[in-house]
């Protein structure tokens, strides 16, 4: 695996429990609004943390944590991504997957092996407007499509969630991401925030009365929504 970064402790990233996360190196996206830039835009020069590491912290935080998340980037870039999750799980730890869904053949293997135990799936916006917001223009948009429907199967527990940006979501947006994830178990509205480490500057969040009518609106469709970042 490739590892470029990890915090050793989280109390926001894996519901409900202790955690420590893990940033994998590399993405296929380019959105621009991206606070991780190091791990995308500059993935080549980031120096690599030694797997062996990983696995003596987590020996030697056995029974204080009770789970990773593993995230990026992109996680399912990763070729040893499932043999990696595994060793994991064998020290006893739960696992968390952060991911854009866009290698839906990966998520699918993963999934159906019942290597983690929570998925979080990044919507990134519309459909329509995936490839502006992820940077990348020729998209195969029923990749997306695909692992939402993978995910509302159940087979593990997950969450949905959008970072929402002034400049690239609007109302419109939100009622067709609505139609795309009906059904799900939950979703999060993520507020953007600028800072030096984005891709891209320019960039702003919706005020707070914005998220909470978006919010509504997704609850009134049966959609369990909360906001987060505020």
């Amino acid at each position: 695996m490739k590892i470029a970064g990890i915090q050793k402790l989280t109390l926001l990233d894996f519901p409900g429990l202790m955690a420590a996360t893990i940033f994998t190196n590399g993405c296929n996206f380019m959105c621009p609004f991206c606070h991780n830039s190091a791990l995308v835009i500059d993935a080549r020069e980031n120096e690599l943390i030694d797997e062996n590491e990983i696995f003596e912290f987590l020996e030697s935080r056995k029974g204080k944590l009770d789970g990773i998340c593993i995230t990026g980037g992109e996680p399912l870039l990763q070729n040893d991504l499932i043999d990696f999750i595994k060793k994991v799980k064998s020290i006893g730890y739960k696992v968390k997957l952060d991911t854009n869904g866009y290698v839906y053949p990966k998520l699918k293997e993963i999934i159906e092996s019942k290597a983690v135990d929570y998925v979080a799936m990044d919507i990134k916006n519309s459909l329509k407007k995936y490839p502006l917001t992820t940077g990348i223009k020729d998209l195969v948009i029923q990749n997306i499509s695909k692992s939402i429907s993978l995910l509302k199967e159940n087979y593990v527990e997950y969450e949905f969630r959008t970072t929402v940006v002034k400049e690239l979501h609007d109302f419109d947006d939100i009622k067709e991401i609505a139609e795309l994830i009906k059904g799900c178990s939950r979703y999060y509205l993520q507020q953007f925030e600028d800072t030096p480490n984005n891709i891209q500057s320019g960039y702003s969040a919706h005020d707070l009365e914005t998220l909470k009518n978006y919010k509504n609106y997704l609850n009134s469709k049966g959609i369990y929504t909360e906001i987060r970042g505020i």
